[in-house]
């Protein structure tokens, strides 16, 4: 035993190695294992593999610490090195159960036992925060949205203030990572609140990679838009204007409202654009084709540059959201953020006229498509997938859409 200690004394730190043998705790030991012994041989054989193989050297110290009910020197350390070993092996299990099992309550709750040991761990908080995506993607499991929007968003926070994980896997960048994380928050807030939902949309298709390539989250930002703040706009006008002689008010109304129904435009070209002639498109890609036709004409009072606007949008920037108006321009525009070209002032005042002293348009589109996004297929850096989901059938309500 004596040379047991020197050995002990003279091992200055412990070397921890990955772990995916994680939870294969031994069965008690047999009383006939621990004897003197018995357990000088174990311990012998935990100091020998410790560096070498921490797997086995994790199944010798719990066959020791099993035989020595009381406390001393060797049970003192063989405990600090199997809390060490399990909370590292917690890390390396957190992201095969998650992107490759797919075992999401599991992950969850390991995922937020290892936050409890480590609040910063980066690569644990993308990893819940992306968690309610590929919960509702994979299994149509929305009982995790709630804590992951919060976990998202958390890793948002922190990454655009300059932390990074120890690795970007299962994603490419910091950049391809935000994009995931903001696409994420908007898809699972889409339902319930659209405001919110449409920034995070917007913001993640600013970020260069596969998420801005994605015709759906152009369809999403399109239906937001008509969901959130045409819906109330067109709400109020009905309720201020239907019906009466036109007013300054009445036009500025209008004015705003056009604001929203040209984000709507270029948000629904940009999808028909990107779906191209890609069969997987092709069922979702008629109803965004739809939706763009008719508010064009609504706007352009025919389809007459609307393949022109197609062929160019994907060229010119995601314009923002608009700036309320404080007063009514005086060259209205009809025209979509995008369109290479600006309708005359006929043009336009022709588009109001023609909803003057009547509300704008009922939506006409189809409900913004279920959660069916990116999904990582592992942890070697792949890429995760494009989005291949399709859209619900339309259901309109109070002359708008309802998000489901």
């Amino acid at each position: 035993m004596k040379k047991i200690i020197a050995t002990l004394a003279v091992c200055a730190s412990l070397v921890i190695l990955a772990a995916p043998a994680f939870g294969q705790t031994p069965a008690p030991a047999p009383s006939a294992a621990c004897t003197e012994e018995a357990k000088t041989a174990t311990y012998t054989e935990f100091t020998t593999l410790r560096t070498t193989n921490s797997d086995k050297a994790y199944e010798a110290a719990k066959k020791y610490l099993g035989c020595s009910a009381a406390e001393d020197q060797y049970t003192a350390y063989l405990r600090k090195w199997v809390g060490l070993y399990e909370k590292e092996a917690r890390k390396n299990a957190f992201p095969d159960l998650l992107y490759n099992k797919k075992k999401f309550a599991e992950a969850m709750a390991l995922g937020k036992q290892i936050l409890g040991d480590e609040p910063e761990n980066m690569n644990v908080l993308i990893g819940l925060g992306y968690l309610g995506y590929l919960a509702t993607a994979t299994d149509k499991n929305e009982s995790f949205n709630i804590e992951s929007v919060d976990f998202a968003r958390r890793a948002i926070t922190a990454l655009e203030a300059g932390k990074a994980p120890a690795n970007w896997a299962p994603f490419k960048s910091k950049d391809d990572t935000l994009a995931y994380l903001y696409n994420a928050v908007g898809r699972l807030t889409v339902k319930n609140t659209t405001a919110d939902a449409l920034k995070s949309l917007i913001k993640a298709a600013q970020f260069e990679g596969d998420v801005k390539k994605d015709p759906g989250i152009y369809y999403l930002i399109g239906a937001s838009y008509e969901s959130g703040p045409y819906a109330k706009m067109s709400a109020d006008y009905k309720t201020c204007c239907e019906g009466k002689d036109e007013t300054p008010e009445s036009k500025l109304a209008l004015a705003n409202i056009n604001q929203v129904i040209d984000r709507m435009i270029d948000a629904y070209a940009r999808a028909v654009a990107l779906a191209g002639n890609d069969p997987k498109y092709a069922t979702p890609k008629k109803e965004w084709m739809d939706s763009l036709a008719t508010w064009y004409k609504y706007r352009h009072q025919s389809e007459a540059g609307m393949d022109g606007l197609i062929a160019s949008v994907l060229s010119k920037p995601l314009p923002p959201e608009p700036t309320p108006l404080t007063s009514v321009p005086s060259t209205p525009t009809s025209t979509s953020p995008s369109s290479s070209t600006t309708n005359t002032a006929g043009n336009g005042a022709a588009a109001m006229r023609s909803t003057t002293g009547a509300a704008p348009p009922a939506t006409t589109g189809a409900a913004p498509p279920a959660t069916t996004g990116p999904a990582p297929s592992s942890t070697t850096g792949a890429a995760p997938a494009a989005t291949t989901g399709t859209t619900a059938k339309p259901k309109p309500r109070n002359n708008h859409r309802r998000l489901n």
